[in-house]
């Protein structure tokens, strides 16, 4: 049992005896362990040099306590072990990384239908442990943006997300309030003019984009999961590049800013203003915040009045040297 500590059969049957006994000789250990007295002075001599047993008079050995005698063994075995297992993972990656360039399959998987997609897409959320990475262009092809609850289940267990929105999406009919409530759960979301490209990267692993779109009829959306390689590292790269030219959409819900430079603008405000910034038309606010377009414009030209600007252009830069987005 105590092998794994470095100690050989006999070894343990004597270390044993002298815990029990408190102390043993010789004559006393051979009767006891039926050896014979000078393999029984060889085993509380060599018990001596390892640090199990000290001489307490001539020839009579007791034991030095386990957790003394036995303690910095296991710990160097368990160092010993962490190494190994260092050693091992990192053999792992780079049989997985030659695996992969001797298999270029294993790197893109091709999911030939909607409902290979769809569920692709479930998947990838249900197991994300640390982040997503989303651009979401207008147009579906698996499920309208509404209909993606793994999105707020993961939300919910913390995982972070960060989505782009293309601004014909925002300018679709329930999806201000949907980005909204998104916001108002954790999610970090920003609007460009135009997406290259659909996508979902989820915890910088795997990437699943379509690669042919849906043309309608009996036509089903191709797509391509994309594993561990340069291809994944350069669409990681691509969102990365979206994400610092995209402008941020805040909703604070308790007006709470958190940039360090004070801002005299409550939540409606900044998430009107993040929505004006991003190029949503005011007839599309309007309507998607269920306000009238009178309202919306006056709304608007009291920030123009609050950022001493004449013009929207004016007011966007405002905000930006300002630092209310």
């Amino acid at each position: 049992m105590l092998e794994v500590a470095g100690l050989g059969e006999l070894e343990e049957r004597a270390y044993r005896l002298l815990v029990r006994a408190g102390e043993a000789d010789a004559p006393g250990l051979a009767e006891e362990l039926g050896l014979t007295k000078e393999a029984a002075e060889a085993a509380l001599t060599g018990m001596r040099s390892a640090g199990l047993a000290r001489e307490v008079a001539p020839g009579r050995f007791a034991p030095v306590a386990p957790d003394v005698a036995l303690g910095p063994r296991l710990v160097r075995r368990q160092e010993t072990i962490d190494w190994a297992r260092q050693a091992v993972e990192q053999l792992a990656e780079e049989y997985r990384a030659s695996a992969r360039r001797r298999d270029a399959d294993g790197l893109v998987e091709v999911l030939p239908s909607r409902e290979a997609l769809r569920e692709q897409v479930r998947h990838l959320q249900d197991s994300a442990k640390e982040e997503v990475l989303y651009f979401c262009r207008a147009g579906h092809v698996v499920m309208p943006s509404e209909d993606n609850t793994e999105e707020l289940e993961a939300l919910g267990r913390g995982v972070s997300y960060r989505v782009i929105y293309e601004r014909a999406l925002l300018e679709q009919p329930g999806m201000v309030a949907n980005v909204a409530y998104g916001i108002q759960l954790g999610e970090q979301a920003r609007a460009v003019r135009v997406l290259p490209v659909r996508m979902m990267i989820a915890d910088r692993a795997t990437a699943l984009l379509p690669l042919v779109q849906h043309a309608g009829g009996m036509t089903e959306p191709t797509a391509a999961l994309v594993r561990g390689s340069s291809l994944l590292e350069a669409l990681i790269a691509l969102f990365e590049a979206q994400w610092e030219r995209a402008t941020p959409i805040r909703f604070l819900e308790d007006g709470r800013v958190t940039e360090a430079p004070p801002c005299p603008l409550d939540a409606d405000e900044l998430y009107l203003l993040s929505l004006l910034v991003a190029g949503v038309p005011e007839k599309t606010i309007a309507s998607q915040l269920g306000l009238s377009l009178r309202t919306v414009q006056r709304r608007v030209y009291h920030l123009m009045r609050l950022a001493g600007a004449q013009t929207r252009m004016q007011l966007a830069w405002h905000a930006a040297r300002e630092r209310w987005l």
